[in-house]
């Protein structure tokens, strides 16, 4: 599922690829995907506009076209940005393509079209989009943090993966970020004391930055991502046989040695 890394990697893509062209075509090839606007609408809107600088809030992606629309994109559990050349085999899951003015093409790729694409045609628009999401995980401070989860009674997992109190985890990311902090994910929120929380998003900073320059949640042998679907999974710092559970709906994985309290 994409997270924020993954998202920063796609804006990276989009940056890359298609900042400062024009976008020449749009072809809809799965109006699924669209929310709130139809195919020709997408495509009046867009062609014969220069996009530019991307900006990424959460797992929400915005590629702007200047002093023009905003299209709004979200990747669900299966979606990816690509940049390609047109002549490039069309794939499956390639719901909407954008030919550029320098000839490249960008694809959104969904295979389950749980999310998609919207179109925002000012800045108010956006900040409707986005007005449920928190701070942005990358970006937000230490007292926003520190704030925000002594305010939830839940679980500290839950909170976590709750957009509109921070924006951009999810499961996999969580997990991680609680085991090296030495948390149990089924902790309350608001009964983490100061030095917990200031830990937590020490960590939480610490496995972005990591997983940003990866492009992904590595599936490393230090990581406990490396080996939550092992099927005997066991913790990579202790050696402890690591527990699995739900929370919220979601798999858990933590260790009860490394992470004893609840």
């Amino acid at each position: 599922m994409p997270e924020l890394p993954d998202v920063e990697g796609f804006r990276r893509v989009l940056e890359t690829c298609a900042t400062g062209r024009v976008i020449r075509r749009v072809v809809v090839r799965d109006a699924g995907v669209l929310h709130g606007i139809g195919p020709r609408g997408l495509r009046d809107a867009l062609e014969g506009r220069r996009l530019t600088e991307p900006e990424r809030h959460g797992k929400w992606l915005l590629a702007h076209t200047g002093d023009g629309p905003t299209v709004l994109l979200h990747f669900g559990m299966t979606g990816r940005l690509v940049c390609g050349d047109p002549d490039d085999a069309v794939e499956p899951h390639d719901r909407v393509l954008f030919t550029l003015s320098d000839g490249r093409q960008l694809r959104y790729r969904d295979q389950r079209k749980l999310q998609g694409l919207w179109l925002a045609h000012d800045d108010r628009e956006v900040a409707r989009r986005l007005e449920r999401q928190g701070p942005d995980a990358l970006a937000v401070s230490r007292e926003e943090f520190e704030t925000a989860l002594a305010a939830r009674r839940g679980h500290v997992k839950t909170a976590l993966t709750d957009q509109s109190v921070l924006a951009g985890l999810g499961n996999l990311l969580a997990d991680e970020i609680l085991w090296r902090a030495r948390l149990r994910p089924d902790s309350r929120a608001s009964d983490l004391a100061q030095a917990d929380r200031r830990r937590l998003y020490t960590h939480m900073r610490r496995t972005l930055r990591d997983a940003v320059a990866a492009g992904c949640v590595p599936p490393r042998g230090s990581w406990l991502t490396g080996h939550r679907d092992d099927p005997d999974p066991t913790c990579p710092r202790c050696g402890s046989h690591l527990r699995r559970s739900r929370m919220a709906g979601r798999g858990t994985v933590w260790c009860p040695r490394c992470q004893p309290n609840g």
